[in-house]
């Protein structure tokens, strides 16, 4: 039977992440995204990729000054973001 393992982090996107500007320059060299796009996270994500995790789950979240989750009824107004949850699992390597 497989057995798997978990990893759940907050992913800020944002222009200022590290890795960011050089993977843009590599791929989409004439791509001026805004400050908080979120291709901004794909060089932590893919960080992450060649670490055997498999990415999930991914929701844009406001998160408290505990790094606790804020959640609506869906019935306030809109928020804005640029910090996403994500769940990440990888296969347990049998020894």
């Amino acid at each position: 039977m497989e057995q798997w393992e978990y990893l759940t982090e907050f992913v800020w996107a944002r222009v200022e992440s590290e890795g960011w500007e050089e993977y843009r320059k590599a791929n989409w060299p004439n791509f001026q995204p805004g400050k908080f796009a979120p291709e901004t996270m794909i060089p932590h994500l893919n960080m992450r990729g060649r670490d055997a995790w498999e990415l999930v789950h991914m929701e844009p979240v406001v998160v408290g000054k505990n790094y606790d989750v804020c959640v609506t009824d869906g019935v306030g107004g809109a928020t804005w973001s640029n910090i996403y949850f994500c769940a990440f699992k990888r296969r347990i390597q049998k020894q």
